[in-house]
């Protein structure tokens, strides 16, 4: 398995941001760029990867808020989330402002993503899943070789993403996770958007909100 990861904390809202790379080629990808470019590029140089795109969970400004600074920086596309989201991602700009966050710009994608597809990082593949429920157009980016996924805000260590905000859906956010998330198997570990790194299984067990014993009632 030739999948690397650094995850560093970006934004007022300590939201994780993965940079992957393929320890094969050194081709990678930044997925959730939300803010704090320097940071990420600090990742970047120090394990001289080749950056290739940038990969979006979903719109909201803790994500992706930083895209389009990265974006011109490095010279890369930006790649996802689903286009029911492009109404999240032109408003980032203003959402900064609401919320005291510096530098957040509004983005355009480069290839919206549906769901389905799969994206090549060096030798190594991330499969697409369509998540809606927290936000109408989540995505979720998955390396089958290694058993890691990258959730965004769909599902965390105790918890699952809010579901209050505007075109965000509590039943399909359920589904999302039942159906897109489940099937790909209890060992499966995972990014989340927030927080730290746990595991399908241990979320099936004990996770209050989607634990197998829960939905069963």
């Amino acid at each position: 398995m030739s999948l690397r990861v650094e995850v560093v904390q970006v934004t007022p809202f300590q939201q994780n941001c993965s940079v992957i790379w393929c320890s094969d080629t050194l081709d990678g990808a930044v997925v959730d760029p939300g803010g704090d470019t320097d940071k990420i590029i600090a990742i970047i140089e120090k394990h001289q990867i080749n950056v290739t795109q940038i990969l979006l969970t979903h719109g909201h400004l803790d994500h992706a808020g930083g895209a389009e600074d990265l974006k011109r920086k490095l010279s890369i596309p930006i790649i996802g989330p689903h286009k029911a989201d492009d109404f999240w991602l032109q408003g980032i700009a203003k959402q900064s402002q609401s919320y005291g966050f510096p530098g957040g710009e509004n983005c355009t994608p480069d290839k919206w993503l549906e769901g389905g597809e799969s994206i090549s990082v060096g030798n190594e593949k991330l499969d697409v899943y369509f998540t809606p429920g927290h936000t109408p157009g989540h995505l979720v980016f998955h390396h089958k070789d290694s058993g890691l996924a990258f959730v965004g805000d769909v599902l965390f260590k105790g918890s699952i993403g809010r579901t209050d905000f505007p075109q965000g859906n509590h039943a399909d956010l359920i589904h999302s996770i039942t159906t897109q998330l489940w099937p790909l198997g209890n060992e499966t570990r995972f990014v989340s958007g927030h927080g730290d790194i746990s595991n399908f299984g241990d979320e099936r067990a004990s996770n209050p909100f989607v634990a197998d014993s829960v939905l069963a009632n």
